[in-house]
């Protein structure tokens, strides 16, 4: 029989509602053995999800202010889903455990862990499942960097003595004992590790959507889902500001082969997309366009440049000198554009610009800001002759001045450089170009 990891997000747990529709998912099918929850998120557009809440709690506990009157805004949450599931624990010890630590200085990371760990302990209680607690099972190193290694190794160990668990996702523990938590959205992450661990034959993420859409719908109205997309394509439109996905969450699945399923808990009957190792049929030319803001380009001339032994790995060296990573990397025989983030530069521009000019001595350096980034991505754009020439074309015809080209040497990938000011402009012509006979 299969064995399926399920994630399910906050606005799929947000009530008593949103349990019952996770519990039918998990029931339907027998191989949906073991459950990663999120935090309770929100019921409404102007409800607070509970981790906000807690890290308010942290900052309120910093100024030496009583949260005992906000952080009963959380028990309400929790006894409320408990009451309106029928349910007859009695969850309170663990709530006044939780606010007592708080007070006590556990830190920002254990307050941000504990939506996860009192849903995922109501969720199991709910199934009738073994609860894992992720601080047993998922580790880092003294550094705060993910133990890999170490986690993999206790987590399938531990997952071997139950059929069925929940393991709450986002965090884990630190050698000393402490909360350590993913970055924001970090359940995805559990979720993956757990199904490499368990050796799942497919890893399900259940949210909000039908699916991975094929432009952000805040500028397209109505984009096509995407039926089948690979972990490659996937990187490149996640780094480019496609967010159904966190990335992160895309190495340990793909390392191991498994497939993700993105789904929709409100719509459990649509297909939703399948995240592929690879995948030979593309039924588009192109797989999804995002982009991002935000970004600035350091321009350096210098005549003979191209002829200078070390000329770009002394420039970068600048770059890691301020802890700073490049994006890309536009170049000609006697100039070269470093793009980089924007915010990477503040409070560092006359510095490095400094530097750079001690360090290769070019005729001329500038720093533009003011750029946006627009990716094409699609593995059909492997064989479909003059894809480039038909993007340029339609950000040409929208009369938008291009900044950069740039084409990945995998050609799954064209990425063009606009004016923060055109980039929705740039999304919406692109997408009409490629997919305007299909909406």
């Amino acid at each position: 029989m299969q064995l399926k990891v399920v994630k399910f997000g906050g606005s799929s747990l947000a009530d008593a509602d949103h349990f019952r529709q996770v519990a039918d998912i998990i029931k339907a099918d027998p191989a949906r053995r073991y459950v990663v929850p999120s935090a309770p998120g929100k019921r409404f557009s102007d409800d607070v999800k509970v981790t906000d809440m807690l890290y308010h709690c942290y900052e309120m506990i910093k100024k030496h202010e009583d949260i005992d009157e906000y952080y009963q805004n959380i028990v309400d949450r929790y006894t409320g889903i408990i009451r309106d599931l029928g349910m007859s624990f009695d969850m309170s010890g663990e709530l006044e455990y939780v606010k007592n630590a708080m007070k006590h200085g556990t830190g920002r990371d254990y307050a941000a862990s504990r939506g996860e760990y009192l849903n995922g302990i109501i969720l199991a209680k709910y199934l009738g499942f073994a609860f894992i607690d992720a601080e047993s099972v998922i580790f880092f190193k003294e550094d705060g960097s993910f133990d890999e290694e170490t986690t993999n190794s206790v987590l399938r160990e531990e997952l071997k003595k139950h059929e069925h668990a929940v393991i709450p996702g986002f965090y884990g523990v630190m050698p000393n004992g402490t909360i350590k938590t993913f970055s924001r959205g970090g359940s995805d992450i559990t979720g993956s590790l757990v199904a490499r661990a368990a050796s799942a034959d497919l890893y399900e993420n259940w949210t909000d959507v039908s699916g991975f859409k094929m432009a952000d719908p805040r500028i397209i109205d109505h984009p096509c889902t995407i039926d089948v997309i690979t972990y490659r394509e996937l990187r490149e439109l996640s780094y480019m500001g496609a967010t159904v996905l966190h990335e992160d969450a895309i190495f340990p699945v793909r390392y191991a082969g498994i497939p993700i399923n993105i789904r929709n808990t409100n719509k459990p009957e649509a297909p939703g997309t399948m995240i592929v190792p690879s995948a030979k049929d593309a039924s588009q030319i192109i797989t999804g366009v995002a982009g991002k803001k935000g970004f600035s380009v350091i321009n350096i001339e210098k005549d003979m440049m191209n002829s200078e032994i070390g000329f770009g790995r002394r420039v970068l060296e600048v770059l890691e000198d301020y802890d700073i990573s490049f994006e890309h990397l536009p170049s000609g025989i006697d100039t070269m554009g470093v793009l980089l983030n924007t915010s990477a530069l503040e409070g560092k521009r006359e510095k490095i610009i400094a530097a750079i000019n001690r360090r290769v001595s070019p005729d001329s350096i500038t720093i533009e800001d003011g750029l946006a980034l627009v990716a094409v991505v699609g593995r059909g754009m492997v064989k479909a002759k003059g894809c480039a020439a038909k993007a340029l074309r339609a950000v040409a015809k929208a009369d938008i001045n291009i900044r950069m080209i740039d084409q990945g040497s995998s050609e799954i990938n064209i990425i063009i450089g606009v004016e923060d000011t055109d980039f929705e402009k740039a999304i919406r012509a692109i997408y009409d170009e490629f997919m305007g006979g299909n909406k």
